[in-house]
């Protein structure tokens, strides 16, 4: 699995201990910064994530400013984009199940390094489980301009 990932200046530090997750996972990534802790506008950085996902570049993505609002609020402008704002484990493990999430937001300001990566990890290995929940994906699907 291939990940996209991205911050803002907010999110630098958590985005960060998220990346050293994705080698600890041995997962691939292509981390879009930024690399300055220099002020940003997250829509500059949640598009490129949003859009390698949808062009098949990446299979997911995780997104992370201060609080994970504006991040998800970005990447969800983008047509076939499903982010979800997650901080709590239970939230990452329905969304991926039930949602088929394909891009995670989270917040710096809101979770600490050992719950992100609590988060992620569930996220990251947790499968669609189809079903009843095609149909309901299918509707939000349906629902993009």
């Amino acid at each position: 699995m291939k990940i996209a990932i991205s911050s803002d200046h907010g999110g630098n530090n958590l985005r960060k201990e998220i990346v050293n997750l994705l080698n600890e996972m041995g997962m691939e990534y292509k981390d879009f910064g930024p690399h300055t802790d220099d002020s940003v506008d997250y829509p500059d950085y949640a598009t490129p994530v949003a859009e390698a996902v949808v062009n098949g570049e990446a299979d997911r993505g995780i997104l992370i400013c201060g609080t994970g609002i504006g991040m998800s609020i970005a990447a969800n402008k983008v047509k076939g984009i499903r982010c979800a704002l997650v901080h709590d484990v239970f939230s990452a493990k329905a969304t991926r199940g039930h949602n088929d999430s394909n891009v995670l937001a989270m917040g710096e300001r809101v979770v600490g390094p050992g719950l992100a990566r609590e988060i992620a990890r569930t996220w990251l290995t947790e499968e669609f489980e189809g079903g009843r929940h095609d149909k309901r994906i299918q509707k939000i699907t349906n629902l993009e301009k």
